[in-house]
């Protein structure tokens, strides 16, 4: 049998052939050899090859040298006549295949297995043949040519399954009447192994069975010295107990002992495995192959409530459940439960009596309960569940000092303290497995209607125990489809009560976990569910709790620790939504924590938002002293990183505002946020500013009222309403005659000047930007004045009055720089860019385009960035760079479809059309036209039909509408 074997690897790795055995010479290719065969045909990360081929130093080239390695061992095994494609190349790493008649190791942990089990089953002979058989394939201490501390540290359990087997072994011949025949082996066992109380033991049996009491009992005092001088302990009690009895002369001594499992009946103890489970296939074959291991681990699985850890651990166990003949244990520890947890004394007690030790032979001790414990599982195969966990201290005595004996705990909070344990922590399901989870539950119904199904398992959040319960609400009332309970869960503050049966809820899961709380994070959990849905960063949980932030983030770890709050990446956190609305319940709509998270948010943004427009143009934020968790940014880049992470969040504490009739938090959050919302979606923009308007009424402030419509009138008109855009402007401007707001007029007009603009009607823009300059105003600010000058700036580069255009934008770049903010300096140089663009002065226009772009970009200007972005493909495709211009107008073009700004769209795709002709690809390019004429038509943009009807070579009709513009320069339709 030996000699069928591939590979050797209990001592120097070795290839075996037919005809020879062969060692591998190259240290780098021996490694990758033994890492591969010490996982078994399973895959091995190429990291681990790094590690174990250079420890914490790789080189540079550490990925390009494993791969020439594993080219060498593959030629190596060629040479030695086995298959080219023993070792197998994965995205992830690498595997060898081998079976366990492949490799020594894997054949000596299956013989070792059929003795073990010829021993329990009382052929003590036949067990010790095979256990003899299966330690003579041992050469030498495993892979002693290896020199790689990864890969030692990896074989460190052959060395553990050689003493567990010689142990056995040596068991089993003392059984068969043999002492004389292992004395010479025991003794040369305890000189190797000094600390090793079996193998002591074994000794100490075989002397005093050959008539030699005095030594066995210098055995033991020697051992006990060792054991005291070199690690302060005393012996063990079975090696105690056994020198008490040779003290005593116990006369069962000198006869040999049948097993102790003969005879005995193994426990059953485990629950019932649900018939309908769904889903975790390949962690229950992991978790299954752990326990089914030759030397299986302790398996810790927590998680939050109602994620199935107990239906995924009794699963697991079952499957598991034929490598443990001498039983299945499982304990309720009651963790997390309406009674008191299991104290560990106590429960070791009910363990005891699952094995079948008698009451009387109890102690009351946790100590002796947790020695006579190991001590029953020392020679026994058994499973162990310990369900319920509530923390390390309580499961610590529970874990046994063999290795044959497999444990799998389960617990809502993080067991990090299992030393060598595997521990798994169990998210909600994935969206397949929690629609096959409904559909087993429910049946018929759930596949009928597969939408629905889709959605009331992503209403229960995909947590296994919401899942269950809304599958039995449906069978318990078969006049209901899946489409009647979907309705019923809609609703946030429903969902819990509908998620229950026969006193079975969800809800009731949860408060076991919050009961075990301490008061501190009881309270700071209860605010965090008036948070909307979402992560969040621990600034804003200190503003809910009115803690500090460090506060904050420490209580934030302990709750997900207990898995009431989950950690997506450092320095992040949010609550499962059904955590969430629990959470609600519980807060009580609590007014002054609201309050502050919309403080919090306020202040935040206001400080984020303070470098994409000029300083005058916030005299609506009039704001007191910030809070203390209030942000602060030095730079544009970060603020620009806080806004695009938090924004949903933004959106929904002003969603929030509004339904708590926070009037004047909804204006002005609204109002703070503006800036940087152009650039994203417009559905949401339109509901804020709707809610904000509502909210400015019911104050009342008209100013408020005037400035949010204004905002309302920018998003109609990058939608493309623009009639919808018009009609807000006038309201505006009466808003601002009746009130007497001549600031808030002067904003109107020149938007509504932007307006007439886009419509081609240039006499009206103007007309309308210099009546925005006639408007009578004790000083006029500089932020009107600053609009005007680039309203009538643009107007004239679209009309071709390019020198009335650089007037005006220079005029409007002194005032943005003479004030600061980078948002108007940057449109103010891009606009000159484009004007020098016009004049055909390319280096000056590439320059300021550039400028422009980096500026842009950096005050989170989206729109603008794609415009300039456009704009200076034509000046590269104007300068021969026709390559760099596709590059840049392709981008410009991808960035206006997510911007969604449809005149823009227009823009950029009739400037990428020109550089496709000059590059022959004319095909393409009258796509775009004909796209882009279909917009701008449907919009009114007439700038933008007209170029496109230039690209599509309908001069005719191009000229025609360009001159009826107004526009002067004719060249800008080819430009």
């Amino acid at each position: 049998m030996r000699d069928s074997t591939r590979f050797s690897i209990l001592g120097p790795v070795q290839i075996r052939t037919p005809v020879t055995e062969i060692t591998v010479a190259a240290p780098r290719e021996r490694i990758l050899l033994a890492l591969l065969l010490l996982r078994e045909g399973q895959l091995v990360p190429v990291q681990h090859v790094i590690t174990a081929l250079w420890d914490t130093s790789p080189p540079p080239t550490a990925r390009a040298q494993v791969h020439s390695c594993v080219s060498r061992l593959r030629r190596l095994l060629r040479r030695a006549g086995l298959p080219k494609d023993l070792v197998v190349t994965e995205p992830a790493g690498y595997r060898i295949k081998v079976g366990p008649e492949d490799l020594d190791a894997a054949l000596f942990a299956a013989r070792v297995e059929r003795g073990r089990a010829a021993a329990a089953d009382g052929d003590l002979a036949g067990g010790r043949d095979e256990l003899r058989a299966a330690l003579s394939l041992w050469r030498d201490r495993p892979l002693t040519d290896v020199d790689s501390d990864l890969v030692r540290a990896a074989a460190a359990h052959l060395d553990e399954q050689w003493t567990a087997a010689m142990a056995l072994c040596l068991d089993l011949e003392l059984q068969l009447d043999l002492a004389e025949e292992i004395l010479a082996e025991a003794t040369e066992l305890v000189e190797r192994y000094p600390h090793h109380e079996q193998f002591r033991g074994h000794l100490m049996t075989a002397l005093v069975r050959t008539g030699r009491r005095a030594d066995a009992l210098a055995v033991f005092r020697r051992g006990r010295a060792l054991l005291a001088e070199e690690l302060g302990i005393e012996p063990g009690a079975e090696l105690a107990e056994l020198h008490w009895r040779i003290l005593n002369s116990d006369a069962a001594l000198l006869l040999p002992q049948t097993p102790r499992t003969r005879g005995r009946r193994a426990a059953r103890c485990l629950p019932r495995d649900v018939a309908d489970f769904a889903g975790r296939v390949e962690l229950v074959q992991r978790l299954v192959g752990v326990l089914r291991d030759e030397r299986p681990e302790v398996v810790a699985i927590d998680g939050m409530a109602g994620t199935g850890k107990t239906t995924l651990a009794v699963r697991v166990a079952h499957a598991a459940a034929e490598r443990y003949p001498d039983g299945q244990l499982y304990l309720d520890l009651r963790g997390h439960s309406d009674r008191a947890p299991l104290d560990p004394g106590e429960a070791i007690g009910a363990l005891l009596r699952q094995l079948g030790v008698p009451a009387e032979r109890v102690p009351p001790g946790l100590d002796d309960r947790a020695v006579l414990w190991r001590t029953e599982l020392a020679d026994r195969q058994v499973l162990v569940l310990l369900d319920n966990a509530l923390d390390n201290a309580q499961v610590l005595p529970m874990l046994p000092g063999t290795a044959h004996t497999g444990v799998v705990i389960t617990s809502r909070r993080r067991l990090g303290g299992l030393d060598g344990a595997q521990t798994v922590s169990l998210d909600v399901l994935p969206l397949d497995d929690a629609v096959e989870l409904l559909r087993r539950t429910v049946g018929e119904r759930a596949y009928a209607d597969p939408a629905r199904t889709i959605e009331v398992a992503e209403l229960c959040g995909r947590l296994p125990l919401a899942i269950r319960l809304a599958g039995a609400r449906l069978q318990h009332r078969p006049g209901w489809s899946v489409s009647d309970l979907a309705i019923r869960l809609r609703t946030a503050d429903r969902r819990l009560p509908e998620l229950a049966v026969d006193g079975r809820t969800v809800a009731a899961a949860f408060t076991l976990s919050y009961q075990q709380l301490a008061v501190p994070l009881q309270r700071l959990f209860a605010v965090l569910g008036l948070h909307p849905s979402g992560d969040f960063e621990p600034a804003a949980a200190a503003a809910l709790a009115g803690l500090s932030v460090h506060e904050a983030e420490a209580l934030l770890e302990d709750l997900v620790d207990v898995h009431l709050v989950e950690a997506p990446e450092a320095g992040r956190y949010r609550l499962h939504d059904l955590l969430r609305d629990y959470a609600a319940q519980l807060a009580e709509d609590d007014a002054e924590a609201l309050l502050r998270l919309l403080d919090h948010y306020l202040y935040s943004v206001v400080g984020a938002t303070r470098f994409m427009e000029l300083s005058d143009a916030r005299s609506l934020l009039r704001l007191d002293a910030p809070p203390p968790t209030a942000l602060e940014f030095a730079t544009p880049p970060a603020a620009r990183r806080w806004l695009e992470r938090e924004l949903p969040n933004v959106l929904g504490v002003a969603r929030l505002a509004a339904e708590a009739g926070r009037h004047r938090h909804t204006c002005m959050l609204t109002r703070a946020v503006s800036p940087f919302l152009f650039g994203f979606g417009f559905g949401e923009q339109l509901d804020l500013y709707e809610r904000a308007i509502e909210a400015a009424v019911a104050l009342p402030d008209a100013e408020l009222e005037g400035e949010s419509r204004n905002y309302l009138a920018a998003v109609y008109f990058r939608m493309g309403r623009l009639t919808d855009a018009l009609t807000t402007l006038q309201t505006v401007i009466r808003i601002g005659e009746r009130e007497n707001l001549p600031r808030l007029i002067g904003t109107a007009l020149t938007n509504l000047a932007m307006l007439h603009s886009r419509l081609g009607q240039y006499p009206e823009a103007i007309a309308s930007a210099e009546a925005a300059a006639d408007i009578a105003i004790d000083s006029v600010p500089p932020s009107l004045e600053f609009k005007r000058n680039s309203t009538i700036g643009l107007v004239h580069t679209q009309a071709g009055n390019y020198a009335q255009a650089l007037a005006a934008n220079r005029r409007g770049l002194a005032v943005a720089r003479r004030i600061g903010g980078i948002r108007p300096v940057a449109i103010m140089i891009g606009e000159l860019g484009l004007v020098h663009l016009h004049l055909g002065h390319l280096t000056v226009a590439t320059a300021l385009l550039q400028r422009a772009l980096v500026l842009k970009r950096d005050s989170v200007n989206q729109y603008g960035a794609a415009e300039t972005l456009s704009k200076l493909g034509t000046a590269y495709r104007l300068r021969g760079r026709i390559a760099d211009a596709v590059t840049c107008q392709r981008a410009a073009r991808d960035q206006m479809e997510r911007v969604a700004d449809v005149s823009g769209q227009c823009l950029a795709a009739n400037d990428l059309a020109l550089t496709l002709r000059a590059a022959g690809r004319g095909d393409e390019a009258d796509w775009l036209n004909k796209e882009a004429y279909a917009k701008a038509s449907r919009i009114g943009d007439r700038y933008e039909q007209a170029r496109a009807l230039a690209g599509l070579n309908r001069m005719d009709e191009a000229v025609a509408l360009f001159t009826s513009l107004g526009a002067r320069d004719l060249t800008a339709l080819t430009r």
